[in-house]
Order: structure tokens, then sequence, then C-alpha cells
């Protein structure tokens, strides 16, 4: 980890870095070394109203070019980033302790690939036509105007495109602020896009904490929020947000189900659920925490969980070797590690892991506990971190109930040979994004989002076209208007 990631500036504003070291330090800290690789500053509020008033500015004009001539500057943006994806990748496992063999295939190419989706989508961007006798009516898609897009810090550089890609492909212009725990990738995806072709001041980074995010959520120039983050954060953006009847897109967390039946392929089964606890350390809204294994099965798909969990590899995560990386940062280890020891305190059987690896370094063993209830909190509270929770079940309609009593919807999944069942389960599960026979996988063309606590609103595919645009209706009238007088 000897790469020197210190940005250019802390802010990328109006097409060009921005410095303003009157701004609160926010230390960059390598989630390997723990030692500080970077710093960069709080925006002020003049870097603030820097950033709104570029964006309300510039926004006109990019609304007013075509979806074909918006989309070739997103495309070509996914052309740079995909030509620059070991450099970005090595950015994002500085900023995050992420594996690289792990980000080098699931985060700039995981934006670029929403770059190129939206690109291609904007220039079918179109009204329709509704003929009423002689007169009609035709609707206009028209861009909501000045968008302010909110990160979080497990997936930096694909939150900065998810949320710009729609964006800008409707014709809006946008102010995103990266989480402060992992701040940098999102500057490289403003220079990308202007490099690409957008016009200064259609894409905007500025850093801060939550009162910076305040100051953009409340400022009157501002047409949209879009939040990935904790429900806590959630509650307050979208209190704010509401209090100017601003449009919102809430992407929040999880303590999702996966439930196997006996009668699934257990490889697969096992598979599903690494994908679902220990990609990115555990650090993944929709993780499948919660994993209901039908009785029969239990000791054996115990058995196998901790047979592959043996080849975890921890170290130098930008060693293509290492597979299982670090948490975020010292405070979230130290969330997790409380977790881990209210699960032992409670009654649930440690499996394997439960410790931290090692003395320097944010890592923690991959851990499984058994034996779990309901009730206790390890089922109950979304951990943010590498532990697995598995539950004993008997009956699918007894199970379906388990999997839904919880006040967080945003995933869930199941696995089993039987196809009729399967159908029967994702139809039952009170959740946004399902799966069958897999689990976590986010491409861009299907739409990913929560229901309950876990959010409103959806991310990717032609349904986030919806809530970054709005129609307006033009009646034409071609008859001698009636009145009563």
């Amino acid at each position: 980890m000897t790469y020197d990631i210190q940005p250019t500036a802390s802010h990328f504003i109006d097409g060009q870095y921005v410095e303003d070291k009157n701004g609160t330090p926010i230390p960059v800290i390598c989630p390997v070394s723990e030692e500080q690789v970077a710093i960069v500053y709080e925006a002020t509020p003049a870097i603030v109203e820097q950033a709104l008033t570029a964006a309300k500015r510039a926004q006109g004009a990019w609304e007013a070019m075509t979806g074909t001539e918006r989309g070739r500057v997103l495309r070509r943006a996914a052309e740079i980033m995909r030509e620059r994806n070991y450099d970005l990748s090595v950015l994002e496992t500085n900023d995050t302790g992420k594996p690289l063999q792990e980000t080098l295939v699931a985060d700039a190419t995981s934006a670029a690939d929403a770059l190129e989706y939206f690109g291609g989508l904007a220039g079918s961007l179109t009204g329709e036509h509704i003929q009423l006798g002689d007169d009609f009516v035709y609707t206009r898609r028209e861009a909501l105007g000045v968008c302010v897009g909110i990160g979080a810090w497990n997936y930096p550089t694909q939150i900065a495109a998810w949320k710009a890609a729609p964006a800008l492909a409707c014709g809006n212009a946008m102010v995103f602020k990266p989480s402060e725990q992992t701040p940098l990738c999102a500057l490289k995806v403003a220079e990308i896009l202007h490099e690409a072709g957008a016009p200064a001041g259609i894409y905007n980074v500025i850093q801060g904490m939550g009162d910076v995010g305040a100051a953009l959520v409340t400022d009157p120039r501002v047409d949209k929020v879009s939040l990935t983050g904790s429900v806590p954060t959630g509650r307050k953006v979208y209190a704010a947000a509401a209090e100017g009847i601003r449009h919102v897109t809430m992407e929040l967390g999880g303590k999702s189900p996966i439930v196997i039946f006996d009668d699934a392929d257990l490889e697969d089964a096992v598979g599903g659920a690494i994908l679902g606890n220990f990609y990115s350390s555990g650090q993944v809204c929709s993780n499948g925490t919660r994993v209901f294994v039908q009785s029969g099965i239990k000791e054996a798909f115990l058995k196998r969980l901790s047979e592959r969990l043996k080849d975890v590899k921890m170290g130098d995560p930008l060693d293509e070797s290492v597979n299982f990386g670090p948490m975020v940062s010292g405070r979230q280890m130290e969330i997790v590690q409380g977790f881990i020891a209210k699960g032992i305190e409670q009654g649930a059987r440690l499996v394997t892991g439960g410790q931290r690896e090692g003395d320097k370094g944010y890592f923690l063993q991959p851990t499984v506990f058994a034996d779990v209830t309901d009730d206790m909190v390890i089922a109950t509270d979304e951990i943010f971190g590498p532990v697995l929770s598995v539950l004993d079940f008997d009956d699918e309609d007894d199970v379906l109930k388990r999997a839904n009593a919880t006040d967080f919807g945003l995933a869930a999944g199941v696995f089993t040979n039987d196809l009729k069942r399967a159908h029967r389960m994702v139809a039952g599960f009170e959740a946004g994004t399902t799966y069958i026979n897999t689990y976590n996988l986010a491409p861009v063309e299907a739409p990913f989002g929560g229901s309950k606590l876990s959010g409103v609103g959806r991310e990717n595919s032609k349904a986030a076209i919806e809530h970054y645009s709005q129609l307006k209706s033009v009646y034409v009238g071609m008859a001698p208007v009636e009145a009563p007088f």
C-alpha cells in the first residue's frame, strides 16, 4: 500500500479542482496500515455555495442538449473509466481496504456499466402522444434540476456513478458528497466526466460530514436528493428534504434473509451465503445476514461453509491473491466486535471466526454463528461486518413469516431446486430486491432498492429514470372553447 493517493485538491467544482483549507481537515486513514495516507478538507459554506451556484448555472444548457448528445458524454466517460480501471481500482483499494482482486471487477467496472447503460438510454427519453378526438395531449419528460447525491463508504466509485449516470442522462446537474470515510474516488468520477465532455458545473464533488450534507439537502436550489446510507441518516435526510417537498431516493440498510431448503444445491447455497455475508468484508447493505437453513441440511451446511472459509486469505489488499480485506475503519471494527460479543453473550454457538486477525489493520475473521434465534441482537440489528447468523427452520410458511419479521426490506434470497416453491417465496418476501439460487448480484439493467425502512425509490434500470425526471402534460385544443358563460 505505497501508492501516492493524495488528491489534487479536496473538491471538484465547475470543471476544476478547488481547495479551501479553512475547512475542517478530514484525514484518510489506510485500513491496513492504520496510518494517514491523504487528507482532504471539509467544504466551507463558501465551497457549498460555489458548488450549488455552478450546478444551477450549468443545468439549463445541459438539459437543452439532445439526449443523444448527453448520452455520448456518458458513454465516453465509461470508456475512459474502463481504460483506467487498474488505477481506479488501486485507489479504491487504498481508500476502502477492499482487495484489489475485488475492486478490479466490482467497482470502477460497475460504475462504467452505469455510465454506459444510461448513456445508451439518454436518447430514448421521450414523451408520448395521447389522441382525444380532435384534441390531443403530449407529454414532455423534463429534468428535475439540481440533484444532490450523498454516498456511502463501501462502494465509493460505484455509488458516485450510480447516482450521476441517471441524473445526467435526464438533463440534471449534480452536487455529490462522498462519505467522509472514503472521500477520494468520487473526485476521479467527476474528473473523468469532465474530460469526457460534461460541461463545467454539471457534476461537482464536495467533501464533508453531516453538516455539509444538511446544507446541501436544505438549499432551496436543490430539487432532488439521493442518499445511500444508514437508516438513522436516511431519516434525517428524508425529513430535511421533505421540508422543501423535494424528490427523494433512499437506499438504506437491511437485515436480509437467505432461506436455504434441504433440496438446494449445497455448494451453491454455501457460495450464496459467502457472497451474502463476506464479500467486501461483510460491508454490503443488501447482505443476507440471517441465513435460515432447513434442519435436514444444517450440519452439512455448517461443515461445508467452515471448510470453504479456510480459503480466506488476508493481507495486503494490493496483492491480487488476497481475497479478504479489513474493515473500513477502527470504529467500524469495534462496532462489529461488539455484536460478536453480544452474540456469544446471548447464547449463539460460535462456529468459526470471531477474532481480530493480527495487531495491525482492521481485520476481522469471517464469523459464523449457529443456533441463532430470531430475538437475538445479531439477528435483529444490521451489523455491517463479516458476521453470518444461521437460524433453523422446518416449515415453508413459518420461515417466510420469520424472514419478513423485520423493519427492513432491502433484499432476500431463496435456494431450492423446487422452482414452484422458489417463486412462492420471492412473491412472499417483503423486500425490493430478491434472488433465486444466487445472491447479491446487482447488474445495472435491473432495478435495485428496498421496501419498509430500507428505502424508497429504485436505482439502476429504466426505473431510475422516473426518479430523476418529471412529466409535463401539454393539452392541445383543436376546437372552439366551450365555457358555461
